[in-house]
């Protein structure tokens, strides 16, 4: 089953996360099968950025978010474009 989570990466007492799809048995900063975001805790204000199409397709195809990421989506919707 895939996963999207975030992975560990920055260094001691300062991290960063990559948004990643993973499969769900595999060690957290393991191989993804791609990054679809980066998120900054550390930064102020955060930094969150996410490849909100990519992310669709993926839980169309049946990724399940974790809660973080889950909460990161819905507090960062993706931004429709204008129609003029």
């Amino acid at each position: 089953m895939l996963m999207i989570r975030l992975a560990r990466f920055g260094s001691k007492k300062k991290p960063t996360y990559r948004v990643v799809v993973i499969e769900k048995e595999r060690a957290r900063d393991g191989r993804a099968v791609e990054v679809v975001g980066h998120y900054n805790p550390v930064a102020q204000p955060q930094i969150i950025s996410l490849k909100h199409d990519r992310i669709e397709h993926w839980m169309k195809n049946g990724a399940q978010p974790s809660d973080t990421v889950a909460r990161l989506l819905k507090n960062n919707p993706a931004q429709q474009p204008a129609v003029a």
